[in-house]
């Protein structure tokens, strides 16, 4: 996979830790809403990238919104990156949602946290809009107006009950009241088991984006290996890389 240098556009912050960076980008048309792209810190001493999600592809650029894990941490020091500076990136890598499979079906998109940001460039791909039920920690909310400025009707369950429904997406969703013929989900392992399972109840597939920690980000270390429930035909045990092999897989085929 070849090295991009990339000139960055724009990064502003949407909360205390959640940052919001645009580059420039000329594939438009070769973005999956799903994948992410690896992203190299200028600094020397840190030699891995950072995945991080795409969020969003338009004329601009792409845009990628990302939480900053801590005071001297890798996000830490790209959140001070300012427009004009350049970064190295890998990618767009991983396999994303189907969206032949999901088109024209009434889909339920669920994010939680920083999974949040991936279902936005997913919800634009949905022509005619869809159902996004979005998950807080509590009201430090971010890209809402968003969502529906791009025609989803959005649901919001929060921790601790500040905005929407008091709770988890999953709880979001049975409080609406919708019967959906397909999930689409990012997030932390919990909800995404919490997922899995309505999944299995209800009879109807769900594509769930992994979240794991990540060192070369191409699929050439097996330092993301997930447990699955059918034997790779490349390793040919029962795991799969979360980057190269996913992010985004259905649910009845990985372990949570």
């Amino acid at each position: 996979m070849e090295y991009k240098t990339v000139k960055i556009i724009s990064q502003e912050k949407l909360t205390d830790d959640i940052m919001s960076l645009w580059i420039e980008w000329d594939g438009r048309a070769s973005v999956v809403p799903g994948q992410f792209i690896n992203v190299y810190i200028n600094d020397p001493a840190r030699l891995l990238p950072r995945p991080i999600s795409i969020c969003d592809v338009t004329d601009r650029g792409l845009r990628m919104v990302y939480r900053i894990t801590g005071e001297a941490t890798g996000t830490a020091e790209l959140s001070g990156y300012q427009a004009g500076e350049t970064i190295r990136i890998t990618g767009p890598v991983g396999n994303g949602y189907p969206l032949d499979d999901i088109m024209g079906k009434k889909t339920v998109l669920m994010g939680g946290g920083i999974g949040i940001p991936p279902m936005l460039y997913l919800t634009k791909k949905l022509v005619g809009g869809c159902t996004v039920i979005l998950g807080y920690r509590d009201s430090n909310t971010f890209l809402m107006e968003e969502f529906e400025n791009a025609g989803a009707k959005v649901f919001v369950a929060t921790d601790d009950g500040s905005v929407g429904t008091h709770g988890t997406v999953i709880d979001a969703l049975r409080e609406s009241g919708i019967e959906p013929e397909v999930l689409c989900a990012c997030g932390p392992k919990p909800m995404l088991a919490g997922i899995k399972a309505y999944s299995a109840d209800h009879g109807i597939p769900a594509y769930i984006s992994l979240e794991e920690r990540m060192a070369c980000g191409v699929g050439a270390c097996l330092g993301c290996v997930t447990s699955t429930t059918h034997t790779d035909p490349h390793s040919h045990v029962k795991n799969a890389r979360v980057c190269v092999d996913g992010p985004v897989f259905l649910s009845d085929r990985v372990e949570l």
